[in-house]
């Protein structure tokens, strides 16, 4: 072998060296990494810090710093642990169906149906309202004597209808239920775009090759569809646990606190009784707790991508 075909043969194994970014990229990335560095770490390590201390409103004594003092407080608050318990089945409760719901009307929309257009568009109208005017709307369908659920019950014979968002056992679920259609045209949207992405010729293939509309389904359309299901439902799970204006405009926590989450919980305790430290604290561990479940949450469905 001559030297340049030797010198060519290893350019070719090891390829060219990568050079480090220069003081240029990171200039370039600056006006990108602020906002993020302003708006959201800074605030973060604040209530980190303010966690520690024992911060309220209209003290007039100097802030003062107490360590883990709130953290041992908030091991014993039973009602805070009730809310995260509360917490937990919302979130669940609602990633689990409105992941579901919105994967078959992804698959639905990604047919060639005719007028599938206004059909998309029609799909992401809740997601264009905001939280506030969707909880309006959706107490107005629970309306006890005017609503159009119990209006509705009452022409088909099934009762005279119920106080939904003030009965202790129908407040959750009544809640859930608004959760779910308010955000599955998000999930549906991503969806949709992942099922866009997967070659049409996998599925005229197997098509050929005999395989049923279930059988394409689970070889060919969730494989490709796994990452994007992953991000989504991981993102879902984070955003609903952390849900606060939906809930707060429902029912503000009620009845008897069984739909108070832990965001309500911690609002509560910050700007009406004024516990800027303790509210801090309870936002330490629900960040703590989350993502601790959300990282096993991951690995699990990770492995077993991994396994498939």
């Amino acid at each position: 072998m001559t030297r340049t075909a030797a010198a060519g043969t290893a350019g070719a194994v090891t390829g060219p060296a990568r050079r480090a970014p220069g003081p240029g990229a990171w200039f370039l990335v600056l006006p990108a990494l602020i906002p993020i560095l302003v708006l959201s770490v800074g605030p973060l390590l604040h209530g980190v810090l303010l966690a520690f201390t024992d911060a309220q409103s209209g003290r007039t004594e100097p802030t003062q710093w107490i360590g883990a003092l709130n953290f041992q407080d908030l091991l014993h608050d039973t009602l805070f642990w009730e809310s995260f318990r509360i917490g937990l089945l919302w979130a669940l409760g609602v990633t689990v169906p409105q992941f579901l719901l919105a994967l078959g009307l992804a698959l639905l929309l990604s047919q060639d149906l005719r007028l599938r257009w206004l059909a998309r568009a029609l799909a992401i109208i809740p997601w264009a309202m905001p939280e506030v005017v969707v909880g309006i709307m959706w107490r107005l369908v629970y309306n006890t004597d005017a609503g159009i659920l119990n209006e509705t019950l009452r022409d088909l014979g099934l009762g005279d209808g119920r106080d939904w968002l003030s009965g202790l056992g129908t407040a959750l679920p009544a809640v859930i239920v608004v959760g779910v259609w308010a955000g599955m045209p998000q999930t549906t949207v991503t969806l949709l775009a992942g099922l866009q992405n997967t070659p049409r010729e996998l599925h005229e293939a197997a098509a050929v090759d005999g395989a049923g509309a279930w059988r394409r389904f689970r070889t060919v359309t969730w494989p490709a569809l796994r990452p994007v299901a992953l991000a989504i439902t991981a993102l879902n799970l984070i955003w609903n646990f952390n849900s606060f204006a939906l809930v707060y405009v429902l029912t503000g926590g009620g009845p008897g606190g069984r739909t108070r989450l832990p965001m309500l919980f911690a609002y509560e305790e910050a700007f009406r009784y004024g516990q800027y430290g303790y509210a801090a604290a309870m936002g330490c561990v629900m960040v703590a707790v989350i993502s601790v479940l959300l990282a096993v949450f991951l690995v699990g469905r990770l492995k077993g991508g991994e396994d498939t």
